[in-house]
């Protein structure tokens, strides 16, 4: 059985941290600025971490190497 390869896409967009979460970037924050607020601007900044079953399909499927 050949090896598992990690999915291109998901390695620009997922991190896992040390203790095994996934990391990932905030939608909407890119283009047509303008028409969003403030507050959403702010939150969106930065990153969240994915939901605990989320992630684990995250890491079976896409990241089966660790990313």
């Amino acid at each position: 059985m050949p090896k598992m390869k990690t999915k291109s896409s998901a390695k620009k967009r997922f991190k896992l941290t040390g203790t095994g979460k996934v990391k990932a970037n905030v939608a909407f924050k890119r283009h047509c600025l303008t028409a969003k607020t403030s507050k959403m601007k702010r939150q969106h900044r930065g990153t969240f971490m994915l939901f605990k079953t989320d992630s684990d399909n995250v890491k079976k499927f896409y990241l089966p190497n660790g990313g």
